[in-house]
């Protein structure tokens, strides 16, 4: 982390040591000890899973500085060959999603871990714009299978109250992950890129083993239990998500909110480099305090939201202070701007990125639920085929602070979507419960 991260960290605390009697700090440490209390041994293995496999999580963060400043694209080529990972990752999660309800989470997630190992070695020997977009493309699509089947398994193992603390715990595990992975990530790229995609299939690699491991005799228990069976053959009596018009508005939305918040993936780090002038080692930084910061606030945050406010609000000031953050980078560029900014874009993605998978299984049936999930995730990997392209040809023909404020303008809108469509898609399901 930068200097000025640690010493406004320091400050904070010492100032909350000053402001805040001793009892209330205890109070504050209890709340947040308290948060994860209820969770099974399950959703924490899950969780330890995916930390090992996004400890590794260095390629897409970097995916766009090691197309323009190594094999020397074009930006504009350079987004292209991102949206074949968003192409990838429609493909893969309708993929994940039907496979998922027809042979089990617990497959899906092990046949997608031990698959990407030798897709992430192979991505290096590919130099070409049109090599590099076809490898991108297959292990994008055998990697975002894990998605859908990942979430099934958060709803099977958590308990009905716990289900966004579950998402929330996991969730945090990705961002431990992401915190630890770019900031190495950063180091080892300026020594060479292929440490990258090594790195990231090792991590893919001992999360595989690991998960085997500890679900393989958990599967054989529970497909020899009867229940099982009777379930599989109620499976197409639930509806199907293709079909449910309030669902398919409400990814509608989800689309264009990872359109805003992607931009993270792609042209923001492009954008420090380029025109903040920042190092790669300080692109790692900055990101990896954005792992750092969502694994420190997002479970208290979680529960401040479950207790005080409602889904469709918490989405609409998640959404709103994702926009912000992107919009104030047009006026400033500073570091201390880029960390504030980054902050609010931790902030706003803690209240929206789980909620939207909590209210996806509310509205999900009790056989459909990798569908629905897969429906979802299919929303959000759209996103990555659109922002890449979009968000890089804007940067280009009209410069950044036009697509920082764009950003900021759609997420209003956004946000004024959730508010109004959560509501109407959920009332009548709740009235069914």
């Amino acid at each position: 982390m930068p200097f000025e991260g640690r010493f406004g960290l320091f400050c904070l605390n010492l100032q909350l040591t000053q402001i805040l009697p001793r009892n209330n700090i205890v109070k504050l440490i209890s709340v947040y000890t308290g948060s994860f209390k209820g969770l099974s041994e399950e959703s924490w293995m899950l969780a330890m899973v995916m930390l090992i496999n996004r400890a590794g999580s260095m390629v897409l963060p970097f995916l766009g500085v090691y197309m323009t400043g190594y094999l020397h694209f074009s930006i504009e080529n350079s987004g292209i060959i991102l949206s074949f990972f968003g192409i990838g990752s429609v493909l893969g999660s309708w993929l994940g999603g039907l496979i998922t309800d027809k042979i089990g989470e617990y497959r899906v997630q092990s046949l997608s871990l031990l698959l990407s190992v030798p897709l992430f070695c192979l991505i290096p020997l590919f130099k070409t714009e049109a090599g590099l977009a076809a490898i991108i493309l297959i292990q994008s699509i055998v990697s975002e299978t894990f998605r859908p089947a990942n979430s099934v398994a958060i709803t099977k193992y958590a308990k009905p109250e716990n289900i966004t603390r579950a998402f929330s715990l996991n969730r945090m595990a990705v961002n431990l992950g992401f915190s630890i992975g770019p900031a190495l990530g950063g180091i080892l790229s300026a020594i060479s890129y292929e440490f990258l995609f090594f790195s990231n299939a090792l991590a893919a690699l001992l999360a595989g083993l690991m998960y085997i491991r500890f679900f393989g005799k958990r599967n054989k228990l529970a497909s020899l239990k009867p229940e099982k069976v009777k379930e599989a053959i109620v499976v197409k009596k639930d509806n199907s998500p293709y079909r449910d018009g309030k669902f398919l508005l409400y990814c509608f939305f989800c689309m264009l909110f990872s359109i805003c918040f992607f931009q993270l993936f792609s042209t923001l780090t492009i954008f420090y480099k380029d025109t903040a002038h920042l190092s790669q080692q300080s692109i790692g930084y900055i990101l990896g305090y954005s792992g750092f910061l969502i694994v420190l606030l997002e479970m208290g945050f979680v529960q401040i939201a479950e207790k005080y406010f409602s889904l469709a609000f918490t989405l609409f000031i998640g959404t709103v202070l994702c926009g912000i953050s992107y919009a104030m980078l047009a006026f400033d560029y500073s570091i201390l701007t880029l960390v504030v900014s980054m902050t609010l874009l931790c902030i706003g993605e803690i209240w929206t990125l789980p909620f939207i998978s909590t209210i996806t299984a509310l509205r999900s049936g009790k056989n459909n639920k990798g569908a629905y999930m897969g429906m979802n995730g299919i929303s959000v990997a759209l996103a990555f085929i659109i922002t890449p392209y979009v968000g890089t040809m804007t940067a280009d023909k009209l410069g950044f602070n036009t697509l920082w404020i764009g950003t900021g303008v759609l997420a209003v809108g956004i946000a004024a979507g959730f508010y109004f469509v959560i509501p109407w898609m959920l009332k009548k399901r709740a009235v069914k419960s």
